[in-house]
């Protein structure tokens, strides 16, 4: 190992194979990108200003509204320069950041996304109890946890990842940062972080998931008790735009951690990849915005405002 020279830098290959259309993508990325910006700054203005809005259900969409921000920004800037200049160096030191924010964001959102069913299960299984129950305490209580153990977990991983050798080619066939592509250039033998990154992973994403799916369960046989059919529809209204969230974001992240590293094709996993990190975080608002009558509605009075204060 003396010999070989060790990485200093990284390149990250972007979308390099697409050749002719460098230009309609980044513009259609920077599109999405700015809808995304403005779609959840749009939820954290509506719920922090509208005090019919002040509810345990939106705490947990302003945070995951203001997680979305950071979940997209620490991808999206740099997957954008790559498509205007080409392959773009990142330092070692940036590669390790990019990796560890992306990395704590995605479990941030499965924690997140269990805090958020677990207060639907709460409001339509135990109405009575549930001011209670999900009162300011406990909202704290469950973003702080999901926030911390966000930032927390992935120290392993990353930390076992980049104390792997890195040598000769320095090319990331991806536009991000990510395990599998990583992995793919070490020179040492990455077999334990693979079985450690596996185990943890399953862990953080599995548990969550575990309970978002018990809490639903438990919606869906309360909600089929209910005799009238309005009282249904209004049930799972209150619960259907977290539930299309949840399936999103499981779908395109299990497809692309499902599959084995060493199998895994890197166009394909950079369109899954463009699923998870670019178009989900800008549908997200879009569905609790059109789907949301509270949130439109507050959204109408905003607007009201702003126009009466331009006015006077």
């Amino acid at each position: 190992m003396a010999n070989l020279t060790l990485i200093r830098e990284f390149l990250l290959l972007g979308f390099g194979s697409i050749h002719g259309l460098q230009f309609l993508l980044f513009g259609t990325f920077l599109g999405i990108y700015v809808m995304t910006l403005l779609g959840n700054i749009l939820i954290l203005t509506v719920t922090a200003s509208d005090r019919s809005l002040q509810t345990p259900m939106y705490f947990f969409l302003s945070n995951f509204s203001f997680l979305e921000i950071w979940y997209t920004t620490s991808i999206a800037p740099k997957m954008l320069k790559t498509l205007l200049s080409g392959p773009e160096a990142i330092s070692f030191a940036g590669c390790v950041t990019q990796f560890y924010f992306f990395g704590s964001m995605a479990v941030v959102e499965c924690f997140l996304l269990a805090a958020m069913s677990y207060d639907r299960y709460l409001a339509i299984c135990s109405p009575l109890r549930y001011p209670s129950l999900m009162n300011f305490h406990t909202c704290i209580c469950l973003a702080g946890v999901s926030w911390l153990g966000g930032f927390l977990t992935p120290v392993v991983t990353v930390t076992m990842t980049f104390q792997l050798q890195f040598c000769a080619s320095n090319e990331i066939d991806h536009f991000f940062c990510d395990l599998a592509p990583v992995l793919k250039l070490a020179c040492s033998d990455p077999e334990e972080v693979e079985k450690t990154t596996f185990l943890m992973a399953s862990f953080v994403t599995m548990v969550p998931f575990l309970l978002t799916v018990a809490s639903y369960i438990n919606i869906v046989s309360a909600v089929l008790r209910v005799p009238s059919a309005t009282g249904k529809r209004r049930a799972f209204s209150t619960c259907s735009s977290h539930l299309i969230v949840v399936t999103l974001y499981y779908g395109t992240l299990g497809t692309v951690y499902a599959i084995p590293t060493a199998t895994q094709a890197a166009a394909l996993n950079k369109v899954f990849s463009l699923l998870y990190t670019v178009i989900t975080p800008m549908v997200n608002p879009i569905v609790y915005s059109l789907r949301n009558k509270d949130v439109k509605n507050a959204v109408q009075r905003l607007l009201s405002e702003w126009k009466h204060g331009t006015k006077t």
